[in-house]
């Protein structure tokens, strides 16, 4: 395993929820600290400077990931849970979980009715959130309090990093977006043997999937002249989906956001990333995702308003235990950013809102 696939391993393997990021910011602090000075804002949120004379450009990537957290003990010792992110029902049930207590870690599994007990016409309903619950093998709920788990606990997909057959796809829950935040350091680490003009600021943020909640007050912290928001996009390469409903595939280069609910990209950016990746022959895909947002929604309303863009690594079963990447989306990906920032000086940065 190269320490490109190392990073990836180790950071989608670390554990950090919306809201609960102390292990996944612990393990970023330690990647980053010899990229530049870091910090933290009040949120959790990090940052890495490297300084120069040159425009502030903002690389973000979000550290947290989708889970839940305990919301309800039973008398008989099953856990009733809040979703933190979202979760499609259908990619829940069976699959084993972790709730960090302050007692240590506990393994459990996420469970309904067995359709053994159900009606016939209820056998092929679609079992909704409410109705689900999390076994840890206990029988009561003085059981459940022994293994030391509280209210409000967070729980935590399971789920190794795997490399799989062909060697260029790997497999893992939470890409989105720790492959996000893997950009922002292989990032960094490229501009710090390389010489820049411009101060570069990567920031991990927490709770992009509760409401974008670190990009906000992280923005204040940098005050950027341009922001690149770093992130995982959702590859349209699999049965029952239409062309015209996604043309992004799995192996074919990262994407750009051209429209997403809350942020249409500042068009001379979108135009800068589209020609820079033409001339060094980088494949770029379009995403449009009429539902839902990215760290940019917050960070491109900072102030009298930042120039951004989206960049992403396509990624297939997003938002369950089990995403898929290719790692010629990532690579390609970090010589498209790295580039684009390269060209972000006083005059091009001017030019964007001119």
């Amino acid at each position: 395993m190269d320490e490109t696939a190392q990073l990836l391993k180790s950071l989608t393997e670390a554990h950090g929820v919306s809201g609960y990021e102390p292990e996944i910011r612990a393990l970023l602090c330690q990647y980053m600290e010899p990229l530049g000075i870091v910090t933290q804002d009040k949120l959790g949120s990090l940052l890495c400077t490297q300084s120069g004379k040159g425009p502030k450009i903002m690389l973000a990537g979000h550290m947290d990931e989708i889970g839940f957290m305990v919301a309800h003990i039973t008398k008989e010792g099953f856990l009733k849970f809040q979703q933190l992110g979202g979760w499609w029902d259908q990619v829940l049930l069976g699959h084993r979980v972790i709730i960090k207590t302050h007692k240590g870690d506990v393994t459990g599994v996420i469970g309904a009715k067995p359709p053994h007990l159900l009606p016939a016409d209820e056998r092929s309903k679609v079992v909704v959130k409410k109705d689900m619950y999390i076994d840890i093998g206990a029988t009561s709920k003085k059981e459940v309090e022994q293994a030391g788990v509280r209210m409000g606990d967070p729980i935590v997909p399971y789920s190794e990093f795997t490399i799989l057959a062909n060697a260029k796809t790997y497999m893992s829950k939470a890409f989105d977006n720790r492959v996000g935040c893997a950009l922002v350091i292989d990032s960094l680490k490229h501009f710090q043997s390389e010489p820049h003009a411009n101060t570069i600021i990567g920031v991990q943020t927490v709770m992009e999937e509760v409401g974008v909640r670190g990009a906000t007050t992280s923005v204040h912290a940098v005050d950027p002249d341009v922001a690149i928001v770093l992130e995982s996009d959702i590859a349209g390469d699999v049965p029952g989906i239409e062309e015209e409903e996604s043309s992004v595939k799995l192996g074919g280069g990262p994407s750009m956001m051209l429209y997403d609910a809350r942020m249409i990209p500042n068009i001379k950016l979108r135009d800068l990333v589209i020609e820079t990746a033409a001339s060094l022959n980088i494949p770029l895909q379009f995403s449009v995702m009429a539902g839902g947002a990215t760290d940019g929604s917050a960070i491109h309303l900072h102030g009298t308003g930042v120039p951004t863009v989206v960049i992403a690594v396509p990624a297939r079963h997003i938002h369950s235990h089990s995403a898929i990447i290719h790692r010629d989306d990532y690579d390609n990906a970090v010589k498209l950013v790295t580039a684009v920032v390269a060209k972000l000086n006083k005059n091009t940065v001017k030019q964007l809102t001119d």
